[in-house]
């Protein structure tokens, strides 16, 4: 349970929050909006028993991060990226990004290359820009965003209910469903 210092803010530093397990090759697990570095407990056991060295981070904003008012862009979420990888010495990483976290894999590859990095995997790939404009009119109306911020702001826990149910699918998953204690683990990490 270790922190790196990201930035500041009103004189405050803006730290991330990291767990750093194991021995070998370094596999960086970045989560998706709006889990942390726990949503990837399953993983993150194989993985270490296939050998690797395993590095879990809550990005700023969520979990047990900084929480700034300022930065929830991906070149943001890059650099704060970059700094961990700095401050842990990492080579010949594994970036692996889920959902909203895939889109700091990419701007972090693209804003710093692939010097130190070996491989990366973009799990559940969601585009870097998802708002509809001129230039981008397969993205999501405006108005999608507006109700989300309200439906946090009137009620931020039934947000994350309804939210997981459509995340998980949880009524058709092929005659699998998602177990109600993994369910509820997810709710637990979304609002902290």
């Amino acid at each position: 349970m270790s922190r790196v210092v990201v930035g500041s803010q009103n004189n405050a530093d803006i730290e991330i929050y990291y767990e750093d397990h194991g021995e070998g090759q370094p596999v960086v697990l970045i989560h998706g909006y709006p889990l942390n570095g726990h949503s990837w407990e399953r993983q993150e056991r194989a993985l270490l028993a296939a050998g690797y060295r395993v590095i879990t981070y809550d990005r700023r904003g969520f979990g047990q991060s900084s929480q700034p008012t300022t930065g929830y862009d991906y070149d943001t979420f890059a650099a704060d990226l970059n700094t961990l990888l700095d401050h842990l010495g990492l080579t010949d990483v594994v970036l692996v990004g889920f959902s909203m976290g895939t889109g700091e894999v990419v701007r972090y590859l693209g804003t710093y290359g692939s010097g130190r990095v070996r491989k990366a995997a973009l799990l559940g790939v969601i585009p870097p820009f998802l708002l509809k404009t001129d230039d981008n009119p397969e993205g999501v109306d405006r108005q999608v965003f507006e109700d989300i911020k309200a439906a946090i702001v009137a009620d931020r826990y039934a947000y994350f209910i309804n939210f997981f149910d459509n995340f998980y699918n949880t009524d058709v998953l092929g005659g699998t469903r998602i177990s109600d204690p993994a369910l509820r683990a997810s709710f637990t990490v979304a609002v902290g």
